[in-house]
């Protein structure tokens, strides 16, 4: 069959690229392996889907630090308002978290799904699902992408396939396989958004306890990072949003097996002084109360027994007896607990994937290869990764809307 542009991949960076691009009126095509599509669309933010977050254009370029200059047309050529009113044209109801976080009204992922397909079947776009591509070349200025039993002939290419999160949702990679036979660079992928795994044996007794508020902090290559929010013990160390946006920064250096040590600040809106001084007082106002009952004013019980014990202390030592240096190493721990961080969870276990096809090989004005002309890239695919909170998303609606629109006016 012949189109003009063909798009591998119905996920979010290809949904839009096919709306956009059959907006612009180009019969459009979308080959997608799984049998329906949005497969990790609807497995995002828990199911509900955290479609972007409320802020500026520069406020995202800089929250996907070195990569955001490549990002940059795209952002504020569909920026986070742009697809809040996007959405909204499809009927779609949106509310906006106090975090800045924007989901479906109605809590569903589905929901941003289906008002993408209507659009899509709205305008034209073809779908071919169940269709897994073997194999992409150029010949005699078109692409021929083998696509099952179907060979497709297309004006123009965008790639759209994600990395390798989630496989059991169809990202598998494939669309690096398909870069490389076009000559293009893959960047190592490696997990990010993934929990993190310690030396320590410890977390596991905390297996499943959360903290709602937790500043974790490391220093690499002199370089201070940080990540605040809730976080949760897992069975080989921790995980939830703030270490989710700390493996972001540490997944590059984890890979020769040094570990890196990081901190845990339980408390971060007291400072130490003052922190100290808390403890003495309810101390002084509960001398019999164990010391991990003091500690549980600060922190989940189970982890207040832990760093009792981690501290030195029997569990029944009564508060009264306890020394002034252990008080005060107790309120170091609750600053500054250290961990040390030797690998991340499998890639397949991560929300996005770090690393992909080269950016330094793609026209960020446009998504379409330096290298093979009328060839595009949206979405995971590239090497870009942003934090937790609708920013990954936000960068495959915009990629997707620049290569689908870009790709039309060139057909």
């Amino acid at each position: 069959m012949k189109t003009e542009v063909c798009i591998i991949g119905a996920g979010p960076a290809g949904l839009m690229a096919a709306i956009f691009a059959a907006e612009a009126g180009a019969r459009t095509t979308v080959v997608e392996a799984n049998t329906n599509p949005g497969r990790k669309l609807l497995l995002t933010g828990g199911g509900r889907c955290n479609l972007t977050h409320q802020a500026s254009p520069q406020e995202l370029v800089r929250a996907f630090d070195a990569k955001g200059k490549f990002l940059s047309f795209a952002l504020y050529k569909f920026s986070p308002q742009d697809v809040q009113d996007f959405f909204a044209g499809l009927s779609l109801r949106m509310k906006v978290e106090d975090d800045g976080c924007v989901f479906p009204a109605g809590g569903r992922a589905g929901e941003v799904r289906d008002a993408l397909m209507e659009r899509s079947k709205s305008v034209g776009v073809t779908f071919l699902y169940g269709s897994r591509v073997g194999g992409v070349a150029k010949e005699s200025g078109s692409f021929v992408i083998s696509a099952g039993a179907e060979q497709i002939s297309a004006g123009k290419l965008i790639v759209a396939t994600g990395g390798l999160s989630w496989p059991q949702t169809g990202c598998t990679g494939d669309g690096y396989s398909f870069a490389r036979q076009l000559g293009h660079t893959i960047v190592e992928p490696r997990a990010s958004l993934v929990p993190l795994v310690t030396r320590e044996d410890w977390p596991g007794q905390l297996a499943g306890t959360a903290v709602q508020d937790v500043k974790i902090s490391a220093r690499v290559d002199n370089k201070k990072l940080t990540a605040a929010g809730a976080m949760i013990f897992t069975d080989d160390g921790i995980g939830g949003p703030a270490v989710l946006d700390m493996s972001r920064h540490l997944t590059d250096f984890l890979s020769g097996g040094t570990p890196v040590g990081v901190t845990l600040d339980l408390t971060p809106h007291v400072e130490q002084a003052r922190l100290e001084a808390q403890i003495t007082e309810h101390v002084a106002a509960n001398p019999k109360k164990k010391v991990m009952s003091i500690l549980s004013e600060f922190v989940p019980k189970r982890l207040a027994m832990v760093l009792s014990r981690q501290g030195g202390c029997d569990d029944e030592l009564p508060a009264g007896q306890l020394k002034k240096d252990v008080r005060k190493k107790l309120a170091g721990m609750l600053k500054a607990l250290p961990l040390s961080i030797v690998r991340t969870r499998p890639i397949a276990e991560a929300t996005v994937t770090r690393g992909g096809v080269s950016v330094a090989e793609i026209e960020p004005k446009t998504m379409e290869s330096k290298l093979c002309a009328g060839l595009f890239f949206a979405g995971e695919v590239l090497d870009v990764d942003g934090p937790c909170g609708g920013y990954n998303l936000q960068m495959c609606w915009s990629t997707g809307a620049l290569a689908g629109s870009t790709a039309a006016q060139r057909t």
